[in-house]
């Protein structure tokens, strides 16, 4: 009996930790998502980078509007602004220096113009349906920035010197210590002050993996009890940041891929391997940044031709219809062939815009088409096996729609078919050509070639 007793009592423990386990696994599911109540403007949106130093010859918030009708008719929704703080001029880089070394959180650069100005640019982004997000530095500042002499406490130090940060060359910033709770509290009331004070949108956070994930957790609340608020952190490895404070991260794992394989050293087995990760590794409701270009790979690894050659428009059609929201930097629609200076001057030429109605066209493609849409609001993804290797297929679809991609990923005509795809109608989406596909169908794609089938009536 009492062997019947013990057993009896383990089994009512294992049944009451099933229902524990099962009760504390919906309160991680709760948690998720907790930060990805998506924001109907957020579903079907592309972003834009804005470099507001080069992207016209006066390099200011008014020259730059000049340009919204223009962007407006792009398509995109959001507008992310890269630093518009004043630089610091000690240890300066260059004539201009660095966006990223801020010499104080609450003040514009005056080479943009004033706090008036930078109002007025917000208000009429938003008078034309556009979001705008800050650049955010929190991890580092300018050494004249008035909390060095003011609070040196508030800096990381080794043997009483304030050290640049670790693993760096960036010698024109100083390294932020948050084991200090009051450098903490204002960053934060910084934070919120360009949401509460210029209404802005969000913020994309720079070396956001830095930074402790339990201040960007506090400010995530703290700014979206304020507003609801779009959050975007640089980093691309460390998915706990999306669980409560970020909504979006970086694709570096598709980006590196994408290089890799336009130069011939790649893998495909990489590039599915990157677009199946935020199905598999992010928390639901989050996704990615996918991009070809942004202010760094420009600058500092190189123009879009430079590394992607023929392979540019595959690339593209790849990021917009893989999962994670399509990034355009400042100059792609007008085949931005410079390598921007960072630290001076270097005007982006807009004399060529042959480029604008390619990517009106893929804004457009993500707009119509909800199985592309943004984290909860898309759809999920399938991967289509081919008689190529070189050839990559895959299906998205919400609902009635479903999008699917087809692309060439080498320097060689391919033609092949698809393995157990589920046949029936299509449009191809650039030339508008109703098809009938099916496991029999046969393909021919040019090398680097693509193709975007839309399915309505699945």
């Amino acid at each position: 009996m009492r062997t019947i007793h013990n057993l009896r009592y383990v089994i009512l423990i294992l049944i009451l930790s099933v229902f524990l386990t099962a009760c504390q696994h919906d309160n991680h599911e709760d948690n998720e998502i907790i930060s990805h109540h998506q924001e109907s403007w957020i579903d079907d949106a592309t972003i834009y980078e804005v470099n507001i130093r080069q992207y016209t010859e006066e390099g200011t918030f008014k020259a730059f509007s000049e340009h919204l009708p223009r962007l407006k008719e792009l398509g995109v929704e959001i507008l992310w602004l890269m630093p518009i703080h004043p630089i610091s001029e000690e240890e300066r880089k260059g004539e201009l220096g660095s966006y990223y070394s801020v010499a104080d959180y609450q003040a514009i650069n005056p080479e943009f113009g004033t706090m008036d100005d930078f109002k007025e640019l917000v208000k009429t982004c938003h008078d034309m349906e556009f979001k705008v997000i800050l650049d955010w530095v929190a991890n580092h500042t300018g050494w004249d920035n008035p909390w060095v002499s003011e609070h040196p406490e508030w800096y990381t130090q080794v043997n009483g010197e304030i050290i640049i940060p670790s693993g760096t060359d960036w010698t024109d910033v100083a390294d932020l210590n948050y084991n200090n709770e009051e450098m903490r509290q204002t960053m934060k009331e910084a934070m919120l002050f360009w949401v509460k004070e210029t209404d802005i949108d969000g913020y994309r956070c720079d070396v956001a993996g830095s930074v402790p994930l339990d201040f960007w957790e506090d400010v995530s609340v703290a700014l979206n009890e304020v507003k609801p608020v779009w959050m975007l952190a640089e980093d691309g490895s460390n998915y706990a940041l999306m669980k409560n404070a970020f909504d979006s991260n970086y694709n570096w794992y598709l980006l590196d891929s994408i290089n890799k394989l336009a130069k011939g050293i790649g893998s495909m087995r990489n590039i599915r391997s990157a677009i199946k990760r935020p199905t598999i590794s992010y928390p639901k409701g989050s996704y990615p940044l996918n991009f070809i270009t942004n202010h760094d790979e420009n600058s500092w690894n190189g123009t879009i031709k430079e590394r992607l050659c023929d392979s540019k428009d595959l690339m593209n059609g790849l990021i917009f219809t893989a999962p994670g929201m399509p990034l355009i930097y400042s100059g792609q629609e007008a085949s931005l062939d410079q390598r921007l200076l960072f630290f001076e001057k270097d005007q982006i030429d807009w004399s060529d815009l042959t480029e604008q109605d390619f990517y009106e066209k893929l804004v457009q493609l993500k707009k119509d088409n909800k199985a592309l849409w943004n984290g909860l609001a898309g759809g999920d993804l399938s991967l289509i096996d081919t008689t190529q290797s070189s050839v990559l297929a895959y299906q998205r679809q919400k609902d009635q729609n479903q999008v699917t991609f087809i692309g060439n990923f080498s320097k060689e005509e391919k033609n092949f078919s698809l393995k157990k795809f589920n046949g029936g109608s299509y449009t191809d989406y650039f030339t508008d050509e109703k098809l009938t596909v099916d496991s029999n169908s046969r393909f021919k794609l040019e090398p680097w070639g693509f193709i975007i089938l839309i399915q309505n009536e699945v």
